[in-house]
């Protein structure tokens, strides 16, 4: 069977079609639109008419390319960039008579929960206890586990894009004394989080995500060139020190050193303060870096458990102000 998931993020749109007739989902098609939403949206998070249009026609892209690799319905989902905005019922809508397709939005937590599933697929049984961390662009999702899904979830306002509007604003490079404000927000929001960490005391410690990839890559991890299967760290150490070379220079400096992407050059050090802070408030010396992750992590729960009814249980919005209700949340099967 072939399937597919439409990934709508904060900076691209993504799909992979994979065969799904085994156990691993196997990419066989696979697309990117860039449209870095995150440096569209308002104060208020909100979208605008222009980026809506640019995102009704890279979904009505991808659709049509899901189509013509024999994928009629791929799996269409948005992350915080969509969930959180407060006009999210209208941007879905728009979506929907423009291409069709009903993007779905998955609470944080939801999202931890299936990241942490394809963490665990793709790092096996001998990982023992599992902590996940993954840098987004709105959020950051810790999880922690001994078995298939996590024993514990969370999803917390950390984003690299997020911290980015909000504590840099438009500073190139940022301020010292902003770059301490955001490091004191990171250590306030994971408090909690981190001492709940240390105490589950885990065996491997996993990072997911593209903001983790291109950190990696700066400190020494093998380029994205030789593949999925060669192993990559990142060490505490080593992103300390880059750490404070990205918060010396512009973005466009960024850009150009190892790893670092020009889409991703401005909100990098944010995402780097978030890693590095994590680390240290949990006592984790590296994190190994793992390709699989939330797209994989839905074509996982469909090829295990074998439909796709929990997919109609999206997180719904109160009419006209963007709050979550979470009185439905998505449940994930607990078989082994």
């Amino acid at each position: 069977m072939r399937v597919g998931v439409v990934d709508v993020g904060s900076n691209t749109v993504r799909l992979v079609v994979a065969d799904a007739d085994g156990q691993v989902p196997l990419p066989v098609h696979t697309v990117k639109r860039r449209l870095r939403l995150a440096e569209d949206v308002d104060r208020d998070g909100r979208l605008g008419e222009e980026p809506v249009r640019k995102l009704v026609e890279a979904v009505r892209d991808v659709r049509a390319q899901a189509r013509r690799w024999g994928v009629a319905e791929p799996f269409a989902f948005a992350t915080s960039i969509v969930r959180d905005a407060p006009n999210r019922t209208e941007v879905l809508d728009a979506v929907e008579a423009g291409t069709g397709l009903r993007l779905r939005t998955l609470t944080g937590e939801a999202e931890a929960e299936l990241t942490f599933l394809a963490a665990r697929r793709w790092m096996g049984w001998r990982a023992g206890p599992l902590v996940l961390f993954d840098i987004g662009g709105g959020t950051f999702e810790v999880a922690f586990g001994r078995s298939r899904l996590p024993d514990y979830a969370a999803s917390l306002p950390l984003g690299a894009g997020r911290l980015t509007r909000d504590f840099f604003d438009g500073q190139d490079p940022p301020r010292g004394r902003d770059i301490k404000a955001v490091r004191r927000q990171v250590r306030h929001q994971l408090r909690d989080v981190a001492a709940r960490i240390r105490w589950e005391m885990p065996h491997t410690a996993v990072a997911t995500s593209r903001t983790f990839q291109q950190l990696a890559r700066l400190c020494g991890a093998a380029p994205g060139r030789y593949g999925p299967f060669v192993q990559r760290e990142l060490g505490r150490l080593e992103l300390g020190r880059a750490l404070k070379e990205l918060a010396q220079l512009p973005a466009d400096r960024r850009a150009q050193l190892p790893g670092i992407s020009a889409a991703r050059a401005g909100q990098c050090l944010a995402g780097a303060v978030v890693a590095h802070t994590a680390m240290k408030l949990t006592g984790l010396e590296s994190l190994t870096v793992c390709p699989w992750a939330l797209r994989e992590g839905i074509l996982l729960r469909y090829i295990e458990d074998g439909d796709d009814a929990w997919w109609a249980q999206e997180e719904r919005t109160a009419p006209g102000d963007g709050t979550r209700d979470d009185s439905t949340p998505l449940r994930l099967a607990t078989s082994p």
